[in-house]
């Protein structure tokens, strides 16, 4: 009887904090604020503005590159122009690696046909020191090649033919079954003697765009050329190999390089609070990039949604009660150690983190928040869903916070840490491929989410 009721008793408890948290809410004050922010960032929103400089003006912005250099002082720049309490930039070290001039790819039938490809360098990869040509040996998925002989795989190019799992409804949960074939494959495949490893794009739909992104060596374990061919290429060669009985092979050839760590920053603006100023809420995204594109979605989406969430409280006259700080993370793609020393210098200053937010799932139409936090940080977060309901924010849930915050909960036991939930559906169609530019980012989208952004760091400042 007891388990029988347990889920029960826990809903009802559930449901009486829900109302707790609701009875300390101010509904026709809070409603009208909100309203006001929303027509800020709809009717006179700059958000849209930023990202196109962003993208145009500065353009790609991967760690250690020029570009990167230059949209650092792009941020400080702008958050200076908004006149905010603080602006600063807390230095960092960070990797360097580049993708070089040459990266190209063919498979050869057994009759010798040669087929082009679409393919990028999986950042962090070696070159391929020249020509690189060998045998494929294709792989429906990683466990196919773990549990492979390893005299299948020796002198050969490896190709790991994984899909992303169409049947999820969310498609960040599709990415993360399919990450470990990015971000493993290469060790795995080096393991067992193979020459070189290429992997399907990790996108749900077919196109002809090659998605790059970070992947791992393993020390002990010979490190071998790592790439990814398009979707679309991957299917054809897919279906090439399956039907053919004699072996295909792969011809390549990358030179990019890695460096020794340089010299960064991530990009610090605040307002300070008049009631509790040593207790701090963040709001950020990562100001670096992948080198293909123009990081619009990933993510200069999240920066403008952050720098504009704090320009639309100030220009709506609101003083916070805790001191509010923006942060332009960098080096969130191959390497975090933008929010990994952020975290570390606000324990070692002696600082108070209450809560976090990020925006790093790119510019699309608004849908809610994930919390990861206490029972109680997710009642509080859904006690707002009549406040924001009229805005179509629907999702309110215990989930994932983002990247670049996550090492605040290592510092901070009681933090809370929010992450911004846009519609997913489209945004693996642009994800660190040439097409994430600022021509497919939705402006009213942009703003509809930098305005659910903004209510939210209002309400969490009022009420956590």
């Amino acid at each position: 009887m007891k388990n029988i009721y347990t889920p029960l008793v826990f809903a009802l408890l559930m449901i009486s904090g829900i109302s707790s948290a609701q009875d300390k809410i101010e509904f026709n004050e809070d409603s009208t604020f909100i309203r006001a922010i929303f027509d800020e960032a709809l009717v006179r929103g700059e958000a849209y503005e930023n990202l196109r400089s962003l993208c145009k003006d500065v353009g790609p912005r991967l760690t250690g590159s020029a570009s990167a250099e230059v949209a650092i002082h792009w941020g400080v720049q702008r958050l200076q122009n908004y006149g905010f309490d603080t602006v600063y930039k807390q230095e960092i070290q960070v990797p360097h690696w580049e993708r070089g001039t040459t990266e190209q790819g063919w498979f050869k039938t057994p009759e010798g046909e040669l087929n082009k490809v679409n393919l990028l360098a999986l950042g962090g990869s070696i070159g391929t020191e020249g020509v690189l040509e060998s045998e494929i040996i294709m792989f429906k998925d990683r466990d196919a090649l773990l549990a492979a002989d390893q005299s299948e795989i020796e002198g050969k190019i490896v190709f790991i033919a994984q899909p992303m799992n169409q049947k999820l409804i969310n498609t960040f949960r599709a990415y993360g079954g399919c990450y470990p074939v990015r971000g493993h494959g290469a060790a795995d495949a080096g393991k067992k003697g193979a020459v070189g490893v290429i992997i399907r794009s990790l996108s749900i739909s077919e196109h002809e765009h090659a998605h790059t992104g970070t992947m791992r060596y393993e020390d002990g374990v010979t490190k071998i050329p790592a790439a990814a061919i398009s979707t679309k290429d991957a299917t054809k060669l897919e279906k090439m190999i399956t039907e053919s009985d004699e072996p295909f092979r792969f011809v390549m050839e990358m030179d990019c390089q890695k460096y020794p760590d340089m010299t960064s920053y991530n990009v610090i603006a605040e307002i300070k609070g008049a009631e509790n100023p040593e207790q701090i809420i963040t709001v950020g995204g990562h100001l670096d990039s992948w080198d293909v594109g123009e990081g619009a979605h990933d993510d200069g989406a999240g920066i403008v949604h952050s720098m504009e969430a704090l320009r639309i409280l100030k220009e709506l006259n609101y003083q916070p009660k805790n001191t509010l700080r923006v942060v332009f993370f960098m080096n969130e793609e191959n390497g975090n150690k933008g929010g990994k020393s952020y975290a570390k210098y606000a324990k070692e200053s002696g600082q108070k983190h209450i809560a976090a937010i990020e925006s790093d799932r790119g510019g699309f139409a608004p849908r809610g928040f994930d919390v990861d936090g206490s029972s109680e940080h997710l009642e509080l977060l859904q006690s707002f869903t009549k406040l924001l309901k009229p805005y179509y924010l629907h999702h309110f849930e215990k989930g994932y916070g983002g990247v670049d915050i996550g090492p605040l909960k290592d510092e901070f036991d009681s933090i809370a840490l929010y992450g911004f939930v846009p519609d997913s559906q489209r945004y693996f169609d642009f994800h660190h491929n040439h097409n994430d530019v600022f021509e497919n980012v939705n402006k009213r989208e942009l703003h509809m989410g930098a305005g659910s952004i903004c209510s939210l760091i209002y309400l969490l400042d009022k009420y956590l």
